[in-house]
């Protein structure tokens, strides 16, 4: 873990925060943020530990729906009456839905932590998100509610979601928009995308913490007493911010299309684009 004050992880944690489950790229932001600062990149680990704080968000939030799927799979375990309960189902979704992701992040790993960080692979993906979500609210947004997913349907999205690997497609844009194209409501897309993503940014966090932890400087020194804390700081902003940004993205999208971050994300890849191609960042 590279040195970082506290002010600086504070920052990256509400920049985390907000970014996560808005469909803007929480990855793509804390790359290009630090770029910006002058600031060195707190590197792949950092990125997925800190994924940590909006995880326990997810759990608050979501906390009466997660106790329900979980009660619902284990009942499905021992109970025949439960496999067949629709929240049996969904939860059990969820865990396949989160197979492409696993299996694509373990064979990619080391590209994911070194090309795939690249600002101008970033832009790229930034534009190209923005343009398939244009896309798909240009279809007309569905009716479809969660409950009626089936496992075909939560497989693809999953597949959606691990286009996240790459740095500026975004978890929630991928699963959002995968979500829009098979016809949920933008609100159910959202939510899905929530409930979808708790094993995702589980087990990347946890699978990246010790390497956090053992020191992923060049010196290779484990991390101090003082690196802890402001991790922990960058935890608690992600956290709050991170529970903001889900009431927000919920309320909003009852009401709105996704085009307002479309256009963000637009003249965000434009910007990255255009000060990476002149050298200005790296």
């Amino acid at each position: 873990m590279t040195e970082m004050s506290f002010f600086q992880a504070v920052l990256l944690g509400l920049v985390q925060g907000l970014t996560e489950f808005i469909p803007i790229s929480s990855t793509a932001h804390l790359r290009i943020v630090p770029a910006l600062l002058g600031w060195s990149d707190p590197g792949a680990a950092f990125s997925a530990v800190i994924q940590l704080g909006t995880l326990a968000a997810v759990f608050a939030y979501f906390w009466a729906d997660i106790l329900r799927l979980g009660r619902a799979a284990l009942g499905s375990l021992v109970s025949p009456q439960w496999r067949a309960h629709p929240d049996a189902r969904l939860a059990w979704g969820i865990a396949a839905g989160n197979v492409p992701i696993v299996v694509l992040g373990l064979a990619f790993k080391d590209t994911i932590e070194t090309d795939f960080r690249s600002l101008g692979l970033i832009a790229a993906m930034l534009a190209l998100v923005a343009l398939a979500l244009a896309w798909a609210e240009w279809r007309g947004e569905g009716e479809g509610a969660i409950g009626g997913l089936g496992l075909k349907s939560m497989l693809v999205i999953g597949c959606f979601q691990a286009l996240a690997l790459i740095p500026g497609a975004s978890r929630s844009g991928s699963t959002i928009l995968g979500g829009l194209l098979l016809g949920l409501r933008r609100a159910d897309a959202a939510r899905f995308s929530f409930l979808l993503g708790i094993p995702a940014i589980f087990g990347s966090g946890l699978y990246q913490l010790p390497k956090l932890l053992q020191g992923a400087s060049a010196d290779g020194f484990p991390v101090t007493n003082l690196q802890l804390a402001a991790l922990g700081v960058g935890l608690l902003a992600a956290a709050v911010s991170g529970y903001a940004s889900i009431a927000f993205l919920l309320r909003f999208l009852n009401t709105h299309t996704t085009g307002v971050f479309i256009v963000y994300r637009l003249m965000l890849a434009a910007v990255v684009a255009g000060l990476w191609w002149l050298g200005w960042v790296s």
